[in-house]
């Protein structure tokens, strides 16, 4: 079901916009044929906008349920915790600081991805890691880092404020098709050893103890997991930007539709493909104003987020 829904909004993407091309022109262009109009409408401009919000969908999501997963805490999302952050930190250091373009703001906000987990985890261990401290610890290093690309933003100057501002609110917009082997290998590279990690994240939703006693190698398994899980969220949000509560939310949903029983790692990899193939189309043609996939999408995520602190709080847990 969730495969027919991703393959029916990837058609609407190709097909309709402002203005419709017929399903018959859409499967010539993408077998190479030329034909005028199309080909630059479909090929140049639809494809690569549909092809990243399908890879980053999958991305965002499986990384965000992974870290979820292994946790044991819906608000252990990429969102939340800093990762995101740190890539948009650097990016925005990057565009305007260092007036750096293209592919190299992209390994450089994957490097700040990575340091910034490598950080939060260093400062929540303590006889390991809990889930509470490293969110606690998360969502301190975020709230600094989102102080640091504020500054960064008052002092820039208005030439490259425009693009800053662009890769933060997390866009598709001016997507090339250069841009998806990059995350694709990624995604296949990432994806692949979290994939791998399935039964042990399974295991790890029952607690330690009883993982290590179903022979799970805890701390070899948490640090896999978080290089994948990072690697794969920085990946896409060096490309799209940090497309707001995609990784938050994929994780929740999937467990509603498909149950809590099992892996979640493949459902919330489509649901994520789902919301920002949607999400983008949605922002383009179904709204007053056209506005980008992130602001959809954080208009989805937030009062999720509002419900489940209070749900929590009222249950008597804390985060």
């Amino acid at each position: 079901m969730l495969l027919a829904i991703i393959a029916a909004l990837f058609v609407l993407t190709l097909s309709l916009g402002q203005s419709s091309t017929p399903l018959g022109d859409v499967a010539r262009v993408l077998t190479g044929e030329k034909i005028a109009g199309a080909s630059f409408t479909v090929g140049q401009l639809r494809l690569p906008r549909a092809l990243l919000s399908l890879l980053a969908g999958l991305s965002f999501g499986l990384g965000g349920v992974a870290f979820q997963t292994m946790l044991r805490n819906p608000l252990a999302s990429p969102d939340i915790i800093g990762i995101t952050s740190g890539a948009s930190a650097a990016a925005v250091f990057a565009i305007v600081v260092l007036a750096m373009k293209g592919p190299s703001v992209s390994v450089l906000a994957v490097a700040a991805g990575l340091g910034v987990a490598v950080l939060v985890y260093g400062l929540s261990f303590r006889n390991g890691v809990a889930g509470t401290r490293l969110i606690l610890v998360g969502i301190g290093v975020s709230a600094m880092l989102e102080s640091v690309i504020a500054y960064i933003l008052s002092t820039a100057p208005s030439w490259t404020l425009q693009e800053a501002m662009r890769w933060l609110t997390g866009s598709v917009n001016g997507a090339q098709l250069s841009q998806a082997l990059p995350l694709l290998l990624a995604l296949i590279a990432f994806g692949g050893l979290l994939l791998s990690r399935a039964r042990d994240l399974d295991a790890l939703r029952m607690g330690d103890d009883m993982a290590a006693a179903l022979g799970v190698r805890i701390s070899t398994t948490r640090m896999v997991v978080i290089v994948a899980a990072v690697g794969i969220i920085a990946s896409a949000t060096a490309v799209t930007g940090p497309i707001a509560f995609v990784a938050f939310l994929s994780g929740p949903i999937a467990a509603c539709i498909v149950g809590a029983s099992g892996s979640l790692l493949i459902p919330s990899a489509l649901i994520g493909a789902i919301l920002v193939l949607g999400g983008d189309y949605v922002g383009q043609f179904l709204l007053p104003s056209r506005y980008p996939v992130g602001v959809v999408t954080g208009a989805l995520g937030a009062p999720y987020l509002i419900y489940l602190i209070i749900r929590v709080n009222r249950g008597g847990g804390s985060l």
